[in-house]
């Protein structure tokens, strides 16, 4: 039958059940609305929450962890040489935690065409001294052009520059939490003793704040150079080099490699992060459940309108019958309804959905 013909008489039975037609349209349209904005608040949500922590988090991160030596003395005596030696309480080695042959390393890592960027960085575990009381913190010593390019510093700093770090000697830049416990302003000098006892004024230049309280209680920077001299080392001693890559995904496999190129400790950004890469997974897939939930509901909507048109049109489809339409051609007459009011309040709801979405991502709600 001609495909015209059918289309005429499909519109002709959708504009005399106006009503209905209009009602499946507006449930469709608010079942891709809603859809639509649910997934873009959770694609949102997830991308303020991985802010939060992959902006902060290398891809790869390369240092030396503190753990036992694997060769005791006792496996190196000649009397025990050839035994299997049990040893309880075995302590950590003394070995250093500094990163050997760092500037040799960064430049292997730098040449390598998989990685985006790469930047040192030295931890110290120090007190801060307020009156009578020792506070305890941690300064990183960073570089700072490196960490504002890879890892947005710049970006958490709620107060002053984070390049006076780098242009202002002997300064700091405090996580606001530790700020507000030391009652410290920018400009204020802040007494600060390592570990062995030393003891050196650092300038607060700015303040620090992640979003973490915990983690802006405790936290501080200072250029690599000022806790090189805070701990007495050289300039070439670093603890932590961290890696960029332009693929994410490379990250377990390259994390490995370098471990055993380097002989270093290294660990990728999904082991060090496996907890929260779940819950972002756990929270898409509630998302998804929830969007392919209202568009079968939907489905379901336009369903029972066109088997109540169905069975109020039994009438005309004997008539159709009657005068040369085959089952067929019935068949696609009602799929056209189907496919019409769905098109529609489709096209409708994806237009609301994604105005919505961009209006409230406009107002910066991500």
């Amino acid at each position: 039958m001609n495909l015209r013909l059918l289309i005429r008489i499909a519109k002709a039975l959708l504009l005399a059940r106006w009503k209905q037609t209009l009602v499946a349209a507006i449930g469709v349209t608010f079942s891709i609305t809603m859809f639509v904005t649910l997934l873009g608040f959770m694609t949102g949500l997830n991308d303020l929450l991985d802010g939060l922590i992959l902006n902060r988090t290398a891809h790869v991160r390369l240092f030396n962890d503190i753990k036992p030596d694997k060769q005791q003395p006792v496996n190196s005596s000649i009397g025990f040489k050839d035994g299997y030696n049990f040893i309880s309480s075995v302590k950590s080695s003394s070995s250093h935690q500094e990163i050997y042959n760092s500037e040799a390393i960064l430049r292997a890592i730098k040449n390598d065409k998989r990685v985006l960027g790469v930047a040192p960085k030295l931890s110290a575990q120090v007190f801060f001294n307020d009156g009578v009381l020792d506070i305890t913190g941690v300064i990183n010593g960073i570089d700072v052009d490196a960490e504002m390019k890879l890892f947005f510093f710049s970006d958490y700093i709620t107060s002053g520059s984070a390049l006076d770090i780098k242009n202002v000697s002997n300064s700091i830049v405090l996580g606001k939490g530790l700020a507000d416990k030391l009652m410290a302003n920018i400009g204020d000098v802040v007494q600060v003793t390592t570990s062995k006892g030393d003891r050196i004024p650092l300038k607060v230049v700015g303040f620090f704040q992640l979003g973490l309280q915990e983690f802006d209680k405790t936290q501080s920077y200072a250029s690599i150079r000022t806790v090189q001299k805070l701990l007495a080392k050289p300039n070439n001693y670093i603890t932590d080099i961290q890696v960029k890559l332009k693929n994410i995904k490379e990250a377990p496999e390259i994390a490995k490699e370098y471990a055993g190129q380097f002989e270093a400790d290294a660990e990728d950004i999904q082991t060090a992060n496996a907890q929260f890469e779940t819950g972002s997974r756990v929270r898409t897939i509630i998302s998804y459940a929830v969007g392919i939930t209202l568009l079968v509901v939907a489905g379901f909507g336009i369903y029972n309108i066109l088997n109540m048109m169905i069975y109020e049109k039994m009438d005309s489809i004997a008539i159709l019958k009657a005068t040369g339409f085959s089952g067929w051609d019935v068949n696609r007459i009602f799929i056209f309804i189907a496919l019409t009011i769905g098109i529609f309040g489709g096209l409708l709801g994806l237009f609301f959905g994604y105005y919505r979405f961009f209006s409230v991502k406009n107002r910066k709600l991500f």
